[in-house]
């Protein structure tokens, strides 16, 4: 009886319980059809379940490897925290950061993530994804507890560049360890939980430094803002532990058993398994002959690619972002607000960016990576025009203010719900297997420098064009749109081997095919 209850559940999940005992037009099921009904129900009920079991486990690798995305936000947004406090004289409790050594100390982690970036898309490519986390684990706890106890500028310098080289290896790693594992269906949101993290990083930054600076009167709570950061970089080390090698990497070292048995975990069903794991072997067979630098990037439709992914970066940062996330306080304070109402107003940001990428991750499946990106650039657009308007046309009053930030907030939402996670999914999409570590790191590399460009640019520009910076921003933007509609592929719903051919064949000219299965 309890066997046929469950039957019953799971007939009722999945058909109409009149359906399951009767024909369409109405007469009785014979006990042959009635037995063939049951065993659907009960394989449907496995497949079910099988899914959820799969996709458990894909969320659960996926909420490891983010901690690296998670240290990644807390570590660039700490610093609006922690600077006030370190501007203070070595007496007092600071460092005695002067206006250049302030934005050399804000600056190093950025070049760092430069360098990082680069470096490690190569290394994963050599020695494996998960062995390059752990490595940036290592050096994430180094560089936050240096940063923390740091006795002068030049140590803080150097420590916040080492940790610039975990934030941006773990940029370009991350998301493509989640994207080699996750299957098409789930990949778009799976991926754009790296996003999720890496704002709620920003956020908990923000929350942590004010609760911390208006809990303990201390100068010297800046240290304790920066050491908070360890406790990401040991979850990420430890959880690596828990995570499964890329069956794409694994292929690609010839090591076939491993990738099939990582793949039966992660997959639905051992069907769908077996059929990826012959796309992969087949993929790679094609692309062995790559070796190196140029080796890898030695047909003309790679160097496209690769200029997109460059071009993509200047995309991301050149909606000025980082400019809002960094100097938001200094853009309130242009409109006559106070220093302290605008900090408070800067946890907004957060705030919004979080709420944004939660429902970015919701839609990202239900329209296409291109289609997004254009959504999000058109309103960033809007947004910028509009708060050019403001900021030079109104007077300096209560209701400026609020409508300038009302204009930060709503290009927040967008950039962040349509713009960021569409970047980092594409990242981990676009490029051949054979190269992904590589091209993805050279383009995250440039992304950095650019992120580097729009720091030191924005209050210069600010400061000479006031709110007419905007108006700029906003023409470099509508540039961006244009490139995004003539050369942005999509890729929402193909496989990472799928996408390969049909980049090989956008871009090279090649009648594109699919990958032969039967080389397996």
């Amino acid at each position: 009886m309890a066997w046929l209850t469950t039957v019953f559940h799971q007939a009722e999940n999945t058909f109409a319980v009149e359906a399951f005992f009767f024909r369409f037009n109405g007469s009785s099921l014979n006990s042959t059809e009635c037995t063939n009904n049951f065993n659907k129900v009960d394989l449907m009920s496995n497949n079910q379940n099988a899914s959820s079991a799969s996709s458990k486990i894909l969320w659960r690798i996926a909420a490891i490897t983010t901690m690296g995305s998670l240290g990644f936000g807390y570590d660039t947004g700490v610093i609006s925290g922690a600077l006030p406090f370190m501007t203070l004289d070595v007496a007092q409790g600071g460092l005695g950061l002067t206006p250049m050594t302030e934005g050399l100390v804000a600056s190093s982690l950025i070049f760092g993530g430069a360098f990082g970036a680069l470096f490690a898309g190569q290394l994963s490519d050599r020695y494996g994804r998960l062995g390059v986390l752990k490595a940036l684990a290592i050096l994430f706890a180094l560089g936050a507890l240096g940063t923390a106890v740091a006795p002068d500028i030049w140590s803080m310098v150097i420590t916040r560049f080492i940790l610039g080289i975990a934030v941006g290896g773990a940029s370009s790693t991350v998301p493509v360890l989640i994207a080699e594992l996750a299957a098409p269906k789930h990949r778009g949101r799976l991926v754009c939980q790296s996003e999720l993290m890496i704002v709620s990083g920003q956020c908990l930054a923000y929350i942590t430094s004010a609760g911390l600076a208006h809990l303990f009167d201390s100068p010297f709570i800046w240290r304790y803002m920066l050491a908070i950061a360890l406790v990401p970089a040991v979850l990420l080390y430890v959880g690596m532990h828990f995570v499964p090698t890329s069956p794409r990497w694994l292929v690609s070292k010839g090591r076939i058993a491993e990738a099939k048995t990582t793949l039966a975990g992660i997959r639905d069903t051992q069907r769908e398994a077996d059929r990826e794991l012959k796309e992969i072997i087949a993929q790679c067979n094609v692309e062995r002959h790559h070796s190196g630098v140029l080796g890898k990037l030695n047909e003309p439709w790679l160097l496209k690619l690769l200029a997109i992914g460059i071009g993509l970066g200047f995309v991301i940062q050149f909606t000025g972002v980082n400019a809002f996330m960094y100097y938001t306080p200094m853009i309130l304070k242009e409109t006559g607000m106070g220093t302290n109402a605008a900090l408070v107003a800067t946890i907004g940001n957060g705030v919004v960016s979080v709420i944004a990428t939660l429902i970015g991750m919701w839609v990202i499946n239900r329209m296409g990576r291109r289609s997004m990106l254009l959504l999000g650039l058109t309103v960033v657009v809007l947004a910028q025009i509009f708060l050019g308007v403001v900021l030079n046309f109104m007077p300096h009053s209560l209701v400026q203010s609020y409508l300038a930030l009302s204009g930060v907030l709503v290009f927040l939402f967008f950039m962040q719900m349509c713009i960021g996670p569409v970047y980092w999914l594409l990242m981990s999409e676009l490029f051949p297997t054979h190269a992904r570590g590589l091209m993805n790191g050279i383009s995250v590399s440039v992304f950095w420098i650019f992120n580097a460009i729009v720091a030191f640019v924005f209050p210069v520009l600010l400061s000479v064009m006031g709110g007419m910076t905007f108006f700029l921003f906003a023409v470099v933007n509508i540039g961006s749109i244009i490139f995004c509609t003539l050369w942005l592929p999509e890729t929402k719903g193909l496989t990472l081997e799928e996408i390969e051919q049909q980049m090989k064949q956008r871009f090279s000219g090649r009648k594109w095919r699919a990958v032969d299965v039967k080389a397996y």
